[in-house]
């Protein structure tokens, strides 16, 4: 072999090893960091107990939910419930989130782990903060992009992970733990109103105006019929079902105290089932928008629901798909079959 190619090779493993002990110190160092591994918010649990407000900052804007009773809500939609469930992902999220390595402390490349300003508009990080009853900070954390891996164990074998920073410090950190900030507050809100199925709807009074109309379910159940005013013809089948159907599946798209209800009123459509519930829903119209607010009443048989729905809707308007105006309030002239198309000439 010629001293050329020996020292070629000698060198080839002078940089091998050169490069293993460089990676050794690397890794070395990441395991001795005494923050790896360790919580990023130890011994939390007890002080989110008397967590009385949360915020969420993002795009230069604050999102606020907070704490009346046993109950969290938004604070710009007058403190209309959050889903439970997603708050407690949060609160538990930041007990259980761990530090699994540092990353960039060069501010300039924050934002390419969303970490930058949340207060900037542009910005795609979120400045979480959860504090107590008296404003002290009980957690702030601002959080970044999020990562899944595609191997590995935790919960269906793929955990997650999460870019995040202190506020007030360079270093940055991949954590590891499932932590959504989710800072739309549309994200946060159970847009269920109700779900009551047809077939369960006996009576559906409707007023608008000086109009007024009854329908009722047949004497074999099998569909609901106009009886007021009587002997009207021609009316479409589906229109009449829709009616019945106008509180099935039942969603919002944005709400409002019922103080604060936009628009004019429509009309109401008064909702009785077999079992003796009662539902009002009094429909408003504000421009294209669709507004309604419910009342809710019931027999002996049903209080229990009757009374959990009226806990839920009572002083609150909901914003409904605009064609919820003739399911919930039609008009006579809703009802009726399609006139016939025209003949070409």
């Amino acid at each position: 072999m010629s001293q050329t190619r020996t020292f070629a090779l000698l060198l080839i493993g002078l940089l091998v090893l050169a490069g293993g002990w460089f990676a050794t110190r690397q890794d070395s160092g990441r395991r001795t960091d005494p923050a790896v591994g360790g919580l990023v918010f130890p011994n939390i649990a007890p002080a989110l107990q008397q967590a009385a407000r949360i915020e969420v900052t993002s795009k230069g804007k604050t999102m606020v939910i907070a704490r009346k009773g046993d109950g969290w809500g938004l604070a710009d939609r007058g403190g209309y419930p959050v889903q439970p469930v997603k708050l407690r992902e949060v609160l538990v999220g930041l007990t259980e989130l761990r530090l699994i390595e540092p990353r960039t402390s060069d501010p300039e490349q924050f934002a390419r782990l969303g970490l930058d300003d949340a207060g900037k508009p542009d910005s795609t990080a979120n400045l979480l903060r959860v504090l107590d009853g008296s404003g002290k900070v009980i957690a702030e954390l601002i959080t970044g992009h999020r990562r899944v891996r595609t191997q590995g164990g935790g919960p269906g074998g793929l955990p997650e992970s999460i870019y995040v920073r202190r506020p007030g410090e360079n270093t940055t950190w991949l954590a590891e733990g499932r932590l959504a900030v989710d800072a739309d507050p549309a994200l946060w809100l159970d847009r269920e109103v109700m779900n009551i199925l047809v077939p369960r709807i006996q009576t559906v009074a409707v007023q608008r105006g000086s109009e007024a109309l009854t329908l009722t379910r047949a004497a074999d159940g099998s569909k609901l019929e106009l009886i007021e005013p009587a002997g009207v013809t021609e009316l479409d089948p589906f229109k009449l079902e829709e009616t019945g159907r106008g509180l099935e599946s039942l969603s919002f798209q944005e709400v409002k105290e019922a103080k604060d209800t936009p628009g004019t009123k429509v009309g109401t459509g008064t909702y009785t089932t077999t079992d003796g519930l009662t539902i009002a829903a009094t429909v408003y119209k504000d421009g294209e928008l669709i507004w309604a607010q419910f009342a809710v009443t019931g027999t002996e048989a049903v209080k229990d629901e009757a009374a959990r729905l009226a806990a839920r809707l009572d002083g609150w308007a909901y914003q409904l798909g605009a064609w919820k105006e003739k399911a919930l309030t039609p008009a006579l002239a809703d009802l009726k079959n399609p006139p016939p198309p025209v003949a070409p000439e």
